[in-house]
């Protein structure tokens, strides 16, 4: 599995798209940083930028250089889901590209606890974009298979793997409110 981690992180690098095992459906993914990359995989997804993005990492410190720094009341209910199958929606900084939180003031993070996420967070060195692999208006893909039917060749790399036990895409709070967004 380590080689096609290593293979995913650097077409990451090289501003490809892949496609990977999350906690409950596949994942598109691509640098965050590379505005390029981004639009490009909005385009496969037929997604309006407008909407935005979630971001995954294997631990917060990727994360933060996104968003304000969480107060210690939100750092704990934050924490107590982390690595974990919550999203949650927190203040961008003045810094975060318009093509990660769309037309909002809010990017949804999440610190996962999937294996392979985790894996390919940590060898690409930082957050990934991470959003369901189908395009608008089609169910997420939960097996391989429906990836490649979805994307073809359109996606540069598909890390093998299953995904976790959940049943479908991951819930979303609100971090300030605490309100569930999106339900798990």
């Amino acid at each position: 599995m380590d080689w096609h981690i290593k293979r995913a992180a650097a077409i990451l690098r090289q501003g490809g798209i892949i496609a990977y095992p999350s906690e409950g459906v596949w994942g598109l993914g691509c640098d965050p940083n590379n505005g390029e990359a981004v639009l490009r995989l909005l385009a496969l997804k037929q997604r309006p930028w407008q909407k935005g993005l979630i971001l995954i990492a294997a631990d917060f410190e990727a994360l933060a250089p996104y968003i304000e720094a969480p107060s210690p009341e939100t750092m704990k209910r934050l924490r107590a889901t982390w690595p974990g199958p919550v999203t949650w929606l927190l203040p961008t900084r003045a810094s975060t590209p318009p093509w990660l939180c769309g037309s909002h003031r809010t990017l949804a993070v999440r610190v996962t606890a999937h294996p392979v996420a985790a894996a390919l967070c940590r060898r690409f060195g930082g957050a990934v974009v991470s959003t369901s692999a189908n395009p608008a208006g089609v169910p997420a893909a939960r097996h391989r298979l429906q990836v490649q039917r979805h994307f073809g060749d359109r996606v540069d790399y598909i890390i093998p793997g299953a995904v976790g036990e959940l049943t479908g895409p991951t819930e979303i709070r609100d971090a300030l409110s605490g309100a569930v967004v999106r339900p798990g």
